[in-house]
């Protein structure tokens, strides 16, 4: 299923792109099209659009009660229950530039919000942490916008959904021991990312910046095998603070 979403959103990303690389290819043979200005990819006119690359690495800060910090009211992304640790992000898709200053488009993409410690490559520990980490991942596809306040200085966002992976169902290994619980429900929680973050075009295919995303993850229920009675509304939240490089083409 998540395959086929997938496969669908970037077909029709592609065909919708068709008359954008059209008026594109017609501007670069008759000359500077009218429109093309603003701070937004001021060498484009307006209803052109770019393919992109996105990748990020940050750090992250998880929750098991769907707050953030050892507080679920408090808004504290340096103090988890699950520490602070690596995340990374992969992103593609597509972006028209809607207004002078103003760029619109749709993504599809991968992160992973602490399964692995990339510095173990120079020891003897395990680089994939997933047996005992049991961090947030998974896909995401959503939408994106930006807008240019200077050629170069942008501020965007995006948001989408998320598709999680709990990891097996060890979600909540430790309260399903304590309790007595089981799970149910399937291993996957669709749910939803959002993100906001600002930066600096570098040139017109190439920026950098950072960006705050949450991600927010249902997990699903679990049944007492006593009294039959069902726990439902179990989330996971985490935060991540990251570095992000993007490549337009």
């Amino acid at each position: 299923m998540t395959k086929t979403m997938l496969a669908l959103a970037l077909a029709s990303s592609a065909l919708l792109s068709v008359p954008a690389f059209a008026q594109e290819d017609a501007s670069m043979a008759n000359g500077p099209a009218p429109g093309a200005s603003g701070n937004y990819q001021p060498g484009q006119p307006v209803g052109s659009g770019n393919w992109f690359i996105e990748a990020n690495v940050g750090r992250t800060n998880g929750n098991s009660n769907g707050g953030f910090g050892s507080d679920a009211s408090s808004f504290n992304f340096f103090n988890g229950h699950r520490g602070r640790r690596t995340g990374y992000g992969l992103l593609g898709g597509y972006r028209w530039k809607a207004g002078q200053d103003l760029g619109l488009g749709i993504e599809a993409g991968y992160t992973d919000l602490g399964n692995f410690r990339v510095r173990n490559v120079f020891n003897s520990d395990p680089v994939n942490q997933r047996s005992s980490t049991n961090a947030l991942r998974g896909w995401l596809l959503g939408a994106n916008g930006r807008i240019n306040l200077t050629p170069q200085w942008y501020v965007g966002a995006h948001a989408g959904w998320f598709w999680a992976n709990d990891n097996n169902g060890r979600y909540y290994d430790t309260i399903s021991q304590d309790l007595g619980f089981s799970e149910g429900n399937r291993p996957g929680r669709g749910s939803w990312y959002a993100g906001i973050g600002t930066g600096w075009d570098v040139n017109e295919h190439f920026g950098v910046g950072v960006r705050y995303d949450y991600f927010h993850a249902n997990a699903g229920q679990y049944r007492n095998p006593a009294t039959g009675e069902q726990i439902t509304g179990l989330k996971r939240s985490t935060g991540m603070v990251s570095l992000v490089g993007e490549y337009r083409f």
